[in-house]
């Protein structure tokens, strides 16, 4: 099995499930220590950023930094890790306040707090002594990008997968009904945060085109991680979809100057793909995928595809800045 299944928040190898009684928490731990991941920490001030990486910067090609989505943890980026070279070094952050990242409180989950923390992350591990390529998917799309448009001369070149933070010329699934709760037409929970094991089955089916079939003591197990945090998860949900948050990317966007790379699924029901073409439409010399038969969850879906084509993508600029050295 050369893939692993995978929800939007941890990690699963359905080959391995009873070994682990189906705790994602261990099964976690067993899948960074096959792909060569160590949880480390690092501090500013009194905050306290949790990571995990591999390898050591000053390769052939730059740091890949990875952000993850809303109520995700840096354990999400597991499947597309398996399939990076293993001397590229990656390094895969909680978000603020999400694992083991300090919980703080609103002024640090809007995008822009967020943005602004992440730098400081950066500084702590000395991310910024040369260029890296930031990956960002969903929420943490939004911030890679408005990192991007704010500190431009810190990063060789930027992937969003699946980005918040757009006007979309469609609306998905999810937008549709954020619009309805909007509205208090429907008396409904936020789709994103499920409370029973339906609710959560439900969220696996908006976020993907094809479901992973989880045994209910598995799903259980998840629901159980979940639940106790499901109040700060709608503390910064409101927060990014909130009236400085939600359009961040659309309005920083122009501000992007390093090279960009999108990748979409082109089934997702989450933020739906229309949003490519407006990036393209913004930054013409983008490089823009949409990958068929996929969901909201590129990562989960398509891990060794987004691998690729995120290393292909640096394989090209290393090529371009080579030929630029070249000239001068």
């Amino acid at each position: 099995m050369d893939r692993l299944v995978f929800n939007p928040q941890v990690s699963l190898n359905m080959q391995n499930t009873r070994l682990y009684n189906g705790s994602p928490v261990n099964l976690c731990r067993y899948w960074r220590r096959r792909l060569g991941l160590v949880v480390r920490y690092s501090h500013r001030g009194n905050y306290r950023f949790c990571y995990s990486s591999r390898g050591a910067p000053g390769g052939t090609t730059p740091s890949l930094l990875l952000l993850h989505g809303f109520s995700a943890t840096k354990d999400m980026w597991l499947p597309v890790v398996k399939f990076l070279p293993r001397n590229q070094h990656v390094v895969c952050v909680d978000m603020p306040g999400h694992e083991g990242t300090s919980r703080t409180g609103p002024e640090d989950y809007s995008i822009r707090g967020q943005v602004e923390r992440i730098h400081q992350f950066v500084q702590s591990i000395g991310l910024d002594k040369r260029p890296f390529h930031l990956v960002g998917t969903s929420m943490g799309g939004n911030v890679a990008g408005v990192y991007a448009a704010t500190y431009p001369t810190h990063l060789s070149s930027v992937t969003l997968v699946c980005p918040a933070g757009l006007v979309y010329p469609t609306d998905s699934e999810f937008i549709s009904r954020l619009r309805e709760l909007e509205k208090g037409e429907k008396d409904e929970s936020i789709p994103l945060v499920p409370t029973t094991i339906q609710e959560l089955e439900d969220m696996l089916r908006l976020c993907c085109y094809t479901p992973p079939k989880l045994p209910r003591q598995v799903l259980s197990g998840l629901l159980a991680n979940r639940i106790p945090n499901n109040d700060f998860y709608k503390e910064v949900f409101m927060e990014i979809v909130g009236e400085k948050s939600r359009h961040s990317l659309q309005e920083n966007m122009h501000l992007i100057t390093v090279p960009l790379q999108v990748i979409w699924g082109k089934e997702d029901q989450v933020l739906d793909v229309s949003g490519a073409a407006v990036l393209q439409g913004a930054l013409p010399h983008c490089q823009v995928t949409v990958l068929d038969s996929c969901g909201h969850s590129v990562a989960l879906e398509r891990p060794r595809k987004a691998a690729k084509l995120i290393t292909d993508f640096l394989s090209e600029q290393a090529v371009s800045d080579g030929n630029v050295k070249k000239v001068s």
